[in-house]
């Protein structure tokens, strides 16, 4: 069963302790759709579908980028798409949107997403590979 958009908001403002909805929205609405830009196939599919149709559309609709961003390119590229962001404030960011989607699905599915990214994106999801 997909969550509903109030209960996904309600996590991110909790775990990014925002100030309220719109500050967690942007954050959701800009960390998913830079990631659906680097995943494909089932598992961007499998994510999506745990996520509120609003988010989901953003994550399996994204075009594919030309090349895989790195972990921390990716945390530029969210410092880039919000106003006032730093890279320490990116981070949390995409930790507060990212584990909040790490939860709604099984670990495997994590896993599998995780294989298709660079290396670093596991803390960012934190979800610490092992090594």
């Amino acid at each position: 069963m997909t969550i509903s958009w109030e209960d996904f908001l309600a996590r991110i403002v909790e775990r990014g302790e925002y100030r309220g909805e719109a500050e967690a929205d942007h954050a959701a609405r800009v960390v998913l759709a830079l990631l659906g830009e680097h995943l494909v196939g089932a598992d961007r599919n499998e994510l999506a579908a745990a996520l509120p149709d609003t988010y989901a559309g953003l994550l399996r609709d994204a075009r594919p980028a030309a090349e895989p961003l790195t972990a921390e390119r990716f945390v530029q590229a969210v410092v880039g798409w919000i106003d006032g962001a730093t890279e320490a404030t990116a981070k949390w960011d995409i930790g507060a949107v990212l584990s909040t989607v790490a939860d709604l699905v099984p670990a495997e599915v994590v896993d599998r997403v995780l294989e298709q990214l660079p290396d670093g994106y596991d803390l960012l999801f934190g979800h610490p590979m092992r090594a």
